[in-house]
């Protein structure tokens, strides 16, 4: 079951309170939303805060954003499988050769 979402005028408030000075981790300890929740909040504010960027802009940074992340996601994953595959074909010494 998935929670409503937080109503504008809440997640205001607290962006207000960070904007104040106050840290996500004691915003997410004294009201409900989790730090990560705080995070995108504050993540969204700041790019639909950019005034010289229009709607198409946005989509394509958010875009954009997602894809970095991805990318990055996939590039641990082959750095470990090289990793992994350059352990695996070591060759080993031959006793007695």
């Amino acid at each position: 079951m998935s929670r409503q979402p937080y109503p504008p005028e809440y997640r205001e408030q607290i962006l207000s309170l960070h904007r104040s000075g106050r840290s996500v981790a004691s915003l997410a300890r004294d009201f409900e939303p989790s730090a990560a929740t705080i995070h995108n909040w504050i993540k969204k504010a700041e790019v639909d805060q950019t005034p010289e960027l229009n709607d198409d802009e946005r989509a394509e940074l958010k875009r954009l954003r997602l894809e970095v992340k991805r990318l990055k996601t996939e590039r641990e994953i082959l750095e470990k499988a090289a990793a992994w595959f350059a352990q695996k074909t070591v060759p080993r010494s031959h006793s007695g050769s």
